[in-house]
């Protein structure tokens, strides 16, 4: 069949394009965003390229907006589709002549964002896009990535998907936005990036080629251009001599699908009306009579560029076809799942759904804390193990480090021993000293035991977060509120007992020192230990003659000796600086008396044994603190709030005036639902239309 237009149709071709369409149609309708990359071309191009003139040859009607400035400020995916001619004659023969009236009868315009309804004067659709346009973007020069789809039903077009999208521009104008060029770039970029993107770059032929936007911008994503085809407009207009034959040979910048040039209408033609017939007739001529063009001019103007356009269309849809498959099956997959996770909008009664909440909320923190759950992690601890580590490594650790000879330092020692013996100095080492400065360093753990009760709290409120910001909670947003709150209450209840009791182990300890505890060191052992070690330091003496060694020396001290011992330990220098004339003067003490010299061998000796008297039994309160202090956490903490938790959430929450509010789902769940059913409804349809082929 032969077409007004100069084409040669086959209708039996367009059937994978109609296949795009109706999956491009199936997202439009809906108003979802497209999730699949469809293959269609985009069309791209300066302001003065000529791009519309392009685009309106090849559907042979004059529809496009024109004027100055920014004229497309919304991508218009412009869809043809072949349709046989209704108009035969009696004898069912085709009807290749027909008058104005009936013409229009089978070439039509519908936009999908108003179904069903016929546009038969094309001067309409122009009006229609113009309105649609400043629907969304209003009268100022502004743009919107938001398509308008317009399906035009034609027999002289051959069925075909093009997107038009905003003309490139580098200087505002009038109105404009002052950033219009990267407005521009980035939505013409965000269309070509695609890889299914057929990209139909549009220049003029009068102008040196390397300036052109639309073949700079094809080059940045398809530095190749595997999938670039070119478009030569105006020329025509090329100064005379002068041809475009060495591009369409690729000497310049070559492109794997080539480069057509055609010849549009000239602003004079568009201004006088003149028909697109009479451009393309003018462009047939034009071409078969240009010395340089017309050995290869069935290879040049608009009719080549379309019957091109579709069959580079059709070859790219079948090659992505399979993949196409693959993608709206794992979308429908993955959208399908994440529904069925935000569940239904009414689950039923709101008493039933809170009370079922709570019993699942109560089973997982158990399993939690026990270690039972399914999520088990293989890269780090969570929920009781955490609390383990809490238990026996750090406040294990705690413990052990805490030195009770970090702050009591050996004259300390010496001079609460003497304040312990009173006025009659002691004949052995006292026991009043001993538990005076042991209860002193027993006291000191309870700071690590009660940030030890302080860890597990933080570890209990942790599982809450974590349980909390699952799915469920996420739908309602004031359930998940009220539950953190009741159960953080809940945790802070069992705090008071738990620090008391805590408190109260470190009590019981320092009220009552056991030094009959069978780990207990005792003071003779103490004593003897002291004394291994000053004959172990002392040097031995030997008998010159015989070589043995010899007896230590016994006897009575000398008074002098005593006297002379006087001068050291612990009132050494109060007496250091004194003459035996102000000795005898025996002035009075000082208001403040304190140790001072360094210690007598005797003083050593009972310091020793205090301290080993000490490291023993703190040794002994250490380990039972790293024993029980865990057992009060968990029996009045960690225990008690997986027995009680359902108990306390029921009393606290299920509460029949509240219910209904507790179950008031998110704003972002409530749209998500909403984008997910609309994405399953696309993509159930797309999967039955792309299942239809084989």
């Amino acid at each position: 069949m032969a077409s007004p237009t100069g084409y040669s149709i086959n209708v039996n071709d367009p059937s994978l394009i109609n296949l795009v369409n109706k999956l491009q149609d199936v997202f439009t309708t809906v108003g979802v965003q497209n999730p699949i990359d469809l293959p269609q071309i985009v069309v791209v191009g300066s302001q003065s390229s000529g791009k519309s003139s392009v685009l309106e040859n090849i559907v042979g009607r004059d529809f496009l907006p024109r004027g100055a400035g920014i004229v497309t400020r919304r991508p218009l995916v412009l869809q043809l589709i072949n349709r046989p001619s209704n108009k035969r004659q009696s004898n069912g023969d085709l009807k290749l002549e027909t008058t104005d009236s009936e013409a229009n009868l089978d070439e039509y315009g519908e936009f999908l964002h108003i179904p069903g309804q016929k546009f038969y004067d094309f001067n309409k659709i122009r009006d229609e896009i113009v309105r649609e346009t400043e629907a969304k973007v209003g009268r100022n020069a502004g743009i919107s990535p938001a398509p308008i789809n317009l399906r035009i039903y034609s027999p002289n077009v051959l069925t075909l998907t093009l997107v038009d999208l905003p003309g490139l521009t580098k200087v505002p104008v009038g109105d404009q936005p002052k950033d219009i060029e990267r407005q521009i770039r980035d939505m013409v970029m965000k269309q070509i990036s695609k890889p299914n993107a057929i990209i139909l770059a549009v220049t003029a032929a009068n102008q040196d080629l390397a300036n052109s936007d639309g073949l700079k911008l094809a080059r940045e994503v398809d530095p190749e251009g595997q999938r670039t085809i070119g478009v030569l407009t105006k020329v025509d207009l090329m100064d005379e001599g002068t041809d475009v034959v060495d591009i369409l040979a690729g000497r310049i910048i070559p492109l794997r699908l080539g480069y057509v040039p055609v010849v549009n209408r000239g602003q004079r033609d568009i201004e006088n009306k003149r028909p697109i017939s009479y451009a393309l007739e003018h462009e047939k001529n034009f071409f078969e009579s240009h010395k340089a063009y017309r050995n290869k001019a069935s290879y040049c103007g608009t009719p080549y560029l379309a019957r091109k356009l579709n069959l580079i269309l059709m070859m790219h849809i079948k090659q992505t076809l399979p993949d196409i498959k693959a993608r709206i099956s794992s979308s429908l997959q993955k959208y399908t799942s994440e529904l069925a996770q935000l569940g239904d909008s009414m689950l039923g009664n709101s008493a039933n759904i809170v009370l079922n909440i709570i019993t699942e909320f109560s089973n997982e923190y158990r399993t939690v804390l026990e270690g039972n759950n399914q999520e088990l992690s293989s890269v780090e601890l969570s929920g009781g193990a955490r609390i383990s580590f809490v238990f026996h490594e750090l406040y294990s650790n705690g413990i052990k480090a805490v030195d009770p000879f970090d702050q009591v330092k050996d004259i300390d020692i010496r001079t609460i021993l003497y304040n312990s013996s009173g006025s009659s100095p002691a004949l052995f080492v006292g026991t009043t000293a001993f538990e005076l400065i042991v209860k002193q360093q027993i006291k000191r753990l309870e700071d690590p035991s009660l940030k030890c009760v302080s860890l597990v709290y933080d570890e209990l409120v942790r599982i809450l977060g974590q349980l909390l910001n699952k799915q469920l909670f996420r739908r309602y947003p004031m359930l998940k509120e009220k539950f953190h709150a009741v159960v953080i209450q809940f945790f802070k209840k069992a705090m008071e007992p738990t620090n008391k009791l805590v408190k109260d182990l470190i009590a019981m300890e320092a009220c009552y020192i056991n030094t009959g505890h069978p780990d207990f060191l005792n003071g003779h052992r103490a004593m003897a230990i002291v004394n291994e070690r000053n004959q172990a330091s002392k040097p031995t003496q030997v008998d010159p003659k015989t070589g043995k060694p010899l007896p230590p020396r016994s006897g009575s001290p000398s008074l002098d000796n005593n006297m002379n011992e006087g001068n050291s330990g612990f009132f050494g220098s109060f007496f250091a600086s004194k003459n035996k004339k102000k000795m005898a003067a025996m002035e009075p003490p000082p208001p403040t008396l304190k140790a001072s010299g360094t210690l007598s061998e005797r003083e050593n000796n009972e310091v020793e044994v205090i301290k080993l008297l000490i490291t023993s039994y703190f040794n002994i309160v250490k380990r039972t603190m790293i024993d029980m202090v865990p057992k009060a956490i968990m029996y009045t903490l960690v225990q008690f709030s997986k027995d009680e938790m359902q108990r306390e959430l029921l009393e606290q929450m299920y509460r029949t005036n509240e219910l209904d509010e507790l179950l008031k789902e998110s704003e972002y769940t409530v749209r998500r639902r909403k984008e997910c059913q609309q994405m399953v409804e696309s993509l159930s349809r797309a999967s039955e239309i792309v299942s239809q082929v084989q």
